[in-house]
């Protein structure tokens, strides 16, 4: 296989593996594209490379932006704005961790907290709040992993996949 064919293998699966996240394809392969590159890649770069247009480029690099994945790079002399990306993938795993915590799970949590304050006057609201109990609880696991791996260390995280995988 070549480089080439192997970049865009790599481009096209985390597009893929990305989706299955709750993360847009086209997001998730500028991501791709920026942490195999060598070297700051500019926009039109990114839209000859993936065959995408501009407003889709920009929309989705000032996404990576937000996420805090991919940052701006100005050379001096040139007015085109370059984009790199992290590439310790400890800090995207973190990254991405800590977003989707706090675009996920954390509007749950506060939902399920109001939730929790139904009277439970009959039968039916006594029902409701066990579940929203439960729910409560398994989202509160999930929250609680979630900023395990937000707050670790890189040898820490290794360790316990390391762990994990003995016991299989």
């Amino acid at each position: 296989m070549t480089f080439d064919e192997a970049k865009a293998k790599f481009v096209q699966t985390w597009g893929t593996l990305a989706t299955q996240w709750g993360i847009n394809r086209t997001m998730a392969q500028i991501h791709a594209l920026l942490m195999i590159a060598p070297d700051p890649i500019d926009t039109d770069t990114v839209m000859e490379q993936l065959q995408i247009s501009r407003g889709n480029a920009n929309m989705n690099l000032r996404e990576l932006m937000d996420w805090g994945l991919v940052y701006k790079q100005l050379k001096p002399g040139d007015r085109r704005e370059y984009y790199i990306a992290e590439k310790d993938v400890w800090k995207i795993a973190r990254q991405v961790a800590k977003e989707r915590r706090r675009r996920e799970i954390t509007p749950v949590i506060e939902v399920l907290e109001e939730l929790k304050k139904v009277n439970t006057d009959t039968p039916e609201a006594e029902a409701f709040r066990k579940i929203v109990g439960d729910l409560s609880q398994v989202v509160g696991f999930a929250d609680n992993t979630l900023n395990a791996v937000i707050k670790a260390e890189e040898n820490w995280l290794m360790g316990q996949f390391l762990t994990f995988f003995r016991s299989i």
